[in-house]
């Protein structure tokens, strides 16, 4: 893919991630009380393989030598990007509002950008003015009540370490190893990895009710939110990089803000739509060519 297609692809794909996934924290925050986090990861990434595993398996399977060449590299995707970081997402949604999640998660463009910077990467003025400009869009939305922090926020930030962490490691992704031959991997692996914690919440603190008030958010966040983001997500990085990635997924607060005020009622009032607009024009700007 040749010219402006490749970038404009690139952005459109993180923008419809960053869309999609906005409606996981809603989910996660309105599961807090029905499913328990760990729970609610490891059935979520159980739904994600049996949505990929028609279409990444045979590859896989072809990619075997591949993948045990490089399984370190694959095993540590796992491990950040579907074991530790949705579980650190839905133990935060135990106490912290939906738009508050999708702040604080806002921190992980920062990491990308810095990653990306440390391996060599020129960012551009525009693009750092872009993320500076964004930043300070969620810093204002973040602390416009006075800094407020409850446990689940410290979980949010951990989340958002290793999500940063996660998009950065994409980079190093072998370019032979197919897309869904990856996320296969990824999502069998960090199922697997899952399994120990599974097993401790279910003798803990039990199973939870099968009901369409549980069900379908499960499904949301496995068949959307997993398949589909992760597959959008991880192609956009290998088209502009995850810095440029990052400046995109500024908008997540904005999509989690809005979403949580029409589905959960959370307060949202003049103050953050003037942050929000804040963080659109240093998408806008960073997002450029």
């Amino acid at each position: 893919m040749k010219g402006t297609a490749a970038p404009a692809l690139g952005i459109a794909l993180a923008a419809l991630a960053t869309v999609v996934w906005s409606g996981s924290f809603v989910t996660s925050r309105a599961l807090h009380d029905s499913v328990p986090p760990v729970q609610h990861a490891f059935w979520r990434w159980v739904i994600a393989l049996a949505v990929i595993t028609p279409f990444g398996a045979r590859q896989a399977w072809r990619q075997r030598q591949l993948i045990r060449r490089h399984l370190g590299f694959v095993v540590l995707a796992s491990l950040l990007g579907v074991t530790v970081y949705n579980t650190l997402v839905n133990q935060a949604g135990l106490t912290t509002p939906a738009a508050t999640m999708g702040m604080i998660m806002a921190a992980s463009p920062v990491l990308m950008a810095v990653f990306e910077r440390a391996s060599g990467v020129r960012l551009g003025a525009r693009r750092i003015a872009g993320v500076l400009t964004a930043c300070a869009g969620v810093l204002l939305l973040l602390g416009r009540d006075g800094a407020r922090f409850a446990a689940g926020d410290l979980w949010m930030i951990a989340a958002a370490c290793c999500f940063g962490s996660y998009s950065a490691l994409l980079r190093r992704k072998p370019a032979e190893l197919g897309g869904t031959a990856f996320l296969f991997s990824t999502f069998l692996i960090g199922a697997v990895l899952l399994l120990p914690a599974q097993g401790v919440s279910l003798a803990a603190q039990g199973g939870f009710t099968p009901a369409p008030a549980t069900v379908l958010p499960l499904l949301y966040v496995g068949i959307v939110s997993s398949a589909l983001a992760f597959f959008a997500w991880n192609r956009a990085i290998a088209l502009v990089g995850p810095s440029r990635a990052g400046v995109v997924y500024y908008l997540q607060p904005v999509c989690v803000a809005l979403l949580s005020w029409a589905l959960l009622d959370e307060a949202t009032g003049w103050a953050q739509f003037l942050c929000m607009a804040l963080i659109l024009g240093g998408v806008v700007l960073g997002a450029r060519r």
